[in-house]
């Protein structure tokens, strides 16, 4: 049985989607599944395995025509296709050519279905849908969402296709073995894109609210994106005078470890996160995590490896606050808590077999596995 996956981009300053769908990959073919992965050449391309077929990037438009993706599809033969996002050329015709051919599809669209998602350029996904993409998705053999969220706000759309709810897979890496633990002082990080739905501002603001209570601790904020609410984050940090603020840029690897481990705790505010990857990262890190409602991560209260809170400014402050407020014994305690919930559940060769499985029972039917909701 030989699969194509296929994305939009795999830069890996692009993290997220793209970091999920390289894990899982490796993670499948470690355990002998054949699967490649489509994608144009981009800078910074996560990985070079011969299973990354990264044709020259020749897009046109926003929407993203490729020729040569397409041709690719056209003269190669697989058993399952299996695209990940939406409303991208790449997406639509990877669903089309698959019905074209009489081959099954599954469709990964990392929350781009949320509520959230689908009220940002609203008019255009309308379009989108109307032009090609509801046909796409409800003639999907399955939709794999990454958790119950996801899968309801899919039935709230109308759609009544099977639904495999698989999370995304958390590799351990390698480099964490011989990474210490220094917590020297008190630290909070955000570490991922910078973007208003991430709610970095708020963040700061929350930080700016503990005043001298955190004259002696430090905000590391790590990651890139658009300039101008760079530019809006900066200036406040300068109009503020936080000294104790401190911006990193991209970070990877190991030093992205190295950074997680040395937290008291990592904050992920944002407004929604389909999975939010960097929050796992951080647990297997042994770092507990501050995380808004907004994200699918009520368990983090329930396995006393963080908190799980509404994110407005002096709800964040407070939780910052009690972490703060917490023992050096109390919060590595947590993070074995953290690291134990991961390998439990979201460890890559659990979510590999599970992606196998699901491959398996598409291509030759059989008992259906219990994550797949009709």
């Amino acid at each position: 049985m030989k699969v194509l996956q296929t994305i939009a981009g795999l830069s890996a300053k692009s993290g997220g989607v793209s970091t999920c769908v390289y894990d899982l990959i490796s993670a499948i073919r470690n355990q002998a599944g054949d699967v490649d992965l489509l994608t144009p050449q981009v800078t910074l391309l996560m990985g070079n395995e011969p299973w990354i077929k990264a044709l020259p990037y020749d897009y046109i438009s926003p929407y993203g025509f490729s020729r040569n993706l397409t041709r690719f599809l056209e003269q190669n033969k697989y058993d399952i296709y299996h695209t990940n996002g939406l409303w991208m050329h790449i997406n639509h015709t990877t669903c089309s050519i698959a019905r074209k051919k009489g081959k099954p599809y599954i469709i990964t669209p990392h929350g781009m279905l949320y509520p959230q998602a689908l009220a940002r350029s609203a008019w255009k996904k309308r379009l989108l849908l109307n032009l090609g993409f509801r046909k796409d998705i409800a003639e999907a053999a399955v939709i794999q969402a990454t958790c119950m969220d996801e899968f309801l706000y899919y039935r709230d759309l109308g759609f009544t296709n099977p639904v495999a709810i698989i999370p995304n897979p958390v590799p351990h890496p390698t480099c964490l073995s011989k990474i210490e633990t220094v917590r020297d002082k008190r630290r909070i990080g955000y570490l991922g894109r910078l973007h208003p739905r991430k709610r970095v501002k708020e963040l700061i603001e929350a930080w700016i609210l503990l005043g001298c209570n955190v004259n002696d601790a430090e905000l590391i904020i790590m990651g890139v994106g658009e300039q101008s609410y760079e530019r809006e984050l900066h200036n406040l940090v300068r109009k503020k005078g936080l000294k104790n603020v401190i911006f990193t840029g991209f970070i990877q690897g190991k030093e992205k470890f190295e950074k997680l481990a040395s937290l008291t705790a990592l904050c992920v505010p944002s407004d929604f996160e389909n999975f939010g990857m960097i929050i796992p990262e951080a647990l297997s890190a042994g770092t507990p995590v501050i995380t808004s409602r907004g994200t699918p991560w009520q368990i983090l209260n329930e396995r006393k490896c963080g908190w799980w809170i509404d994110n407005d400014v002096a709800t964040l402050s407070s939780a910052i606050q009690l972490a703060f407020s917490k023992t050096d014994i109390e919060i590595a305690e947590m993070g074995q808590y953290g690291r134990i919930l991961v390998e439990e559940n979201f460890s890559d060769e659990r979510v590999a077999k599970k992606m196998l499985r699901l491959y398996d029972y598409i291509s030759d039917g059989g008992e259906k596995p219990e994550f797949i909701y009709e």
